[in-house]
């Protein structure tokens, strides 16, 4: 029998392995083996572990929509703390996945100075981010850590999925920012970066988010 260590294995943008009968601790054994500054991510559930190298496309993507969220919310003088690409796991729920980004915003003071997020004490965060170019995302494993709030943008298209009772449901309106419609701007305005570039975007929707909530105002 030939033994590989996983460094050993190169995936080239775009592809991913789906291993099978990965137990709890070959997964958090090949979490660390791969180590942190790497350029895949991971997604375990009960026993099945993906590990996927994203395309250009989708780094692209997660940044600008990443930056558009951090506007939203020092726009509207919402405190927060993002943990980016952080894995979150439980391993007596056999869930472990990765977010393309996410923010801790209701309560962000209890994740302030954090470096390792342990979900048997700390919460999952308010909103996460996919997108959903490589490989689509587990809904089930966010469900399971009780991840309030997802974003999924996949070919040109925002979807935001609300928890309730422990089910996703699909939104018009995010809960984070009720009084925007942030379904249609932000693909807009992704649209605009790659057209004019992500720091005309940048700008632009800046300017556009204080509009709306001059607007909204009383």
């Amino acid at each position: 029998m030939v033994t590989l260590h996983l460094r050993q294995i190169e995936l080239l943008p775009g592809q991913r392995v789906v291993l099978s009968d990965v137990n709890w601790q070959d997964f958090e054994a090949i979490a660390d083996e791969l180590g942190e500054h790497r350029n895949t991510r991971l997604a375990y559930s009960k026993g099945m572990l993906e590990i996927v190298a994203p395309l250009p496309e989708h780094e692209v993507s997660k940044e600008i929509i990443g930056d558009l969220v951090k506007i939203l919310l020092e726009e509207l003088d919402i405190d927060r703390e993002c943990f980016g690409s952080t894995t979150f796991k439980r391993q007596d729920m056999e869930y472990g996945i990765e977010p393309d980004n996410c923010f801790y915003i209701r309560q962000p003071e209890l994740m302030r100075g954090k470096s390792r997020v342990d979900l048997a004490v700390d919460p999952p965060p308010d909103l996460a981010i996919e997108i959903d170019v490589t490989s689509k995302t587990q809904l089930e494993a966010y469900q399971a850590l009780g991840v309030s709030e997802l974003w999924r943008y996949d070919n040109g298209k925002l979807r935001i999925d609300v928890l309730q009772n422990g089910r996703y449901i699909q939104s018009q309106l995010s809960p984070t920012f009720p009084t925007l419609p942030v379904s249609d701007a932000i693909p807009r305005f992704v649209r605009q970066s790659k057209l004019e570039g992500q720091s005309a975007a940048l700008k632009a929707f800046r300017k556009w988010v204080k509009e709306q909530i001059q607007k909204n105002e009383p």
